[in-house]
């Protein structure tokens, strides 16, 4: 009888051994989920700014374009402004500062970039809207803000948007502010 529990147990040696492959194995479980959620963590903010209108990010679908109709019973005012970021070497503005118009009507601005440097010069285009809520009611036709945008030495281009604010727009906002911040672009490898 004392035989077979002598073999049944373990030493104190293997008892650690053990631990530490069950702890190692804990460990590597850990790392491997941090890695598929790092993987994950970049579709799911996006999912989650187009959801919320987070970080200027707007649904741009032609579904939404359709259904919208033309509340002519209010107005709403949009006011632009626009940043370059160091290291662009861009001048950046609107060509008008605010443009007043009724929800669900489709509203054409022009944004004039320059380059002001002695190369070609890359750069993306970053939008923010306030106040919050109105985020998820700026929808974008077309933007230069969907694609990088280049221009030579001297360059100077002007980039249409053309946008309309959602009817859906809560009835106590009639103020909004569609600011771009043009970055450099992050150079393709």
């Amino acid at each position: 009888m004392e035989s077979v529990n002598e073999t049944t147990q373990l030493t104190a040696k293997e008892q650690a051994d053990l631990k530490n492959k069950r702890l190692g194995l804990k460990l590597l479980w850990l790392v491997a989920g941090s890695l598929l959620f790092a993987f994950a963590l970049v579709p799911l903010y996006d999912v989650l700014c187009t959801l919320t209108g987070l970080n200027g990010k707007t649904s741009n679908t032609a579904a939404v374009l359709a259904k919208a109709k033309v509340d002519n019973t209010r107005w709403v005012n949009v006011q632009f402004t626009s940043n370059v970021m160091p290291g662009l070497g861009w001048n950046f503005y609107p060509k008008q500062p605010n443009v007043k118009l009724h929800p669900g009507q489709i509203e054409t601005v022009i944004f004039i970039a320059k380059n002001i440097t002695n190369e070609v010069v890359v750069g993306q285009a970053v939008p923010s809207v306030t106040p919050g809520i109105a985020s998820a009611n700026l929808k974008k036709i077309e933007c230069f803000c969907f694609v990088k945008q280049s221009l030579n030495p001297g360059e100077e281009k002007e980039m249409p948007l053309r946008f309309f604010v959602s009817p859906d727009l809560p009835k106590d906002v009639s103020d909004m502010t569609l600011s771009y911040s043009f970055f450099p672009a992050v150079k393709d490898n």
